[in-house]
């Protein structure tokens, strides 16, 4: 019996697929240097936590409304106006088991069977996934050649044809670490509404930005825009929270009662105990945001010294996040211990199995050649990942 047309089209998450191959083999013993999955290195902070015990403790253990508890959504309504100049009411915000799971909701809120989803690339691997679960086209716009890797005006004019419905922004980007400016998200946001098209934005690592940028919400750009955007973002990177499962959504107000509806039936609602640490993330000390960004910034500037300095490897430093998105075609067309390496997958296939480093292969984000390395490990794993880099390039023939 076949299955459904949404399990034929869905892929693995690539990003997971290779981090469990690392896990793998250090469950077998082997050491293996793992750039992999997005998930900060640090522990979440312990106010955070302290709030998740007493939520346990005072049994707050049942079912809450389905788009999230009121003091949440109260909580993040502020949050996006003090620190985003978005003016959301509470009825106007959703929270979810994750920022994936706020981002199914909504697209699939947005979009119909043959709709067409726009993707800058390089993009999210989860965006042309979703995209597909819903039935829609995923919609690659090809920005590599763009000027730090952004979507420009013209580009999605190219790109958008009368099927369009939906353009995905995620800035600061994962993968490349793009940070759009206010000028360039404004010219963007302006060609998407001349066209009527819907907007996510994907803010998750708006508070990992470096070099002095600011972050820009494409909501704020007028009422045009915040009838048509839809804004999401949750505590994941921000508070080292990845496995709390905690995102959350705001837009027009027909929007977040369809996608609540939808949320409804598919998980009920968010973890009751996650929204309360949820809550103590975002109307608590903020201390630990600015040490982890500290961190980060060290460590990026440590990994694209590090790449660079390997012959056959380009990266372009990244402005945000953390992620350091490395164009590694001139590794490409060799052979590494005997092994032929023709694409970006099998150069990663090969860097585990003989150098014991895990990458994510660019492909999945729509970037043939270049490699993600997420620079969430410590210094130390950096300068060990790095030297063994060096070593496989330079066995390459």
């Amino acid at each position: 019996m076949p299955l459904s047309r949404a399990a034929q089209r869905a892929r693995p998450s690539a990003t997971f697929a290779i981090a469990a191959r690392a896990k793998q083999l250090a469950g077998e013993g082997v050491d293996v240097v793992a750039f992999t999955v997005g998930e900060p290195d640090f522990d979440t902070p312990e106010n955070i936590k302290q709030a998740a015990h007493r939520a346990i403790q005072s049994g707050f253990t049942k079912y809450t409304a389905a788009a999230g508890m009121p003091e949440l959504r109260a909580a993040i309504a502020r949050k996006f106006k003090d620190e985003n100049g978005l003016d959301y009411a509470p009825e106007q915000v959703m929270s979810s088991n994750g920022g994936k799971q706020a981002l199914y909701m909504m697209m699939l809120a947005l979009v119909h069977e043959g709709d067409q989803v726009l993707l800058p690339v390089p993009y999210w691997v989860s965006y042309a996934d979703q995209a597909l679960m819903c039935g829609a086209e995923p919609v690659a716009i090809d920005c590599l050649g763009s000027p730090g890797m952004k979507l420009t005006p013209a580009l999605l004019e190219a790109a958008a044809t009368d099927r369009a419905r939906l353009l995905v922004l995620n800035s600061p980007c994962n993968p490349s670490g793009a940070v759009y400016t206010a000028d360039e998200l404004r010219a963007v946001v302006e060609g998407a509404l001349a066209r009527d098209l819907w907007i996510i934005s994907d803010e998750i690592y708006e508070k990992l930005i470096y070099d002095g940028l600011e972050h820009v919400s494409p909501a704020s750009f007028g009422e045009g825009a915040m009838q048509k955007v839809i804004t999401v973002n949750g505590v994941s990177k921000t508070y080292a929270m990845t496995g709390w499962r905690l995102g959350y959504a705001a837009g027009p107000p027909e929007v977040i009662a369809a996608a609540a509806k939808l949320q409804s039936n598919l998980s009920s609602g968010p973890n009751s105990i996650a929204q309360k640490a949820a809550l103590e993330a975002l109307t608590g000390p903020q201390d630990s945001v600015a040490e982890m960004r500290e961190a980060f910034d060290r460590r990026r500037l440590a990994i694209v010294d590090g790449l660079n300095a390997v012959p056959g490897i380009r990266c372009a430093m990244p402005k945000g996040a953390f992620y350091a998105f490395a164009d590694c075609r001139g590794l490409l067309g060799k052979s590494y211990a005997g092994r032929p390496v023709a694409t970006d997958t099998e150069l990663c296939e090969a860097l585990i199995e003989q150098a014991h480093v895990a990458a994510v292969p660019g492909a999945p984000f729509g970037a043939q050649g270049y490699v993600r390395f997420s620079y969430a490990v410590s210094e130390a794993t950096i300068r060990e990942g790095m030297h063994r880099l060096a070593r496989f390039a330079e066995s390459g023939k």
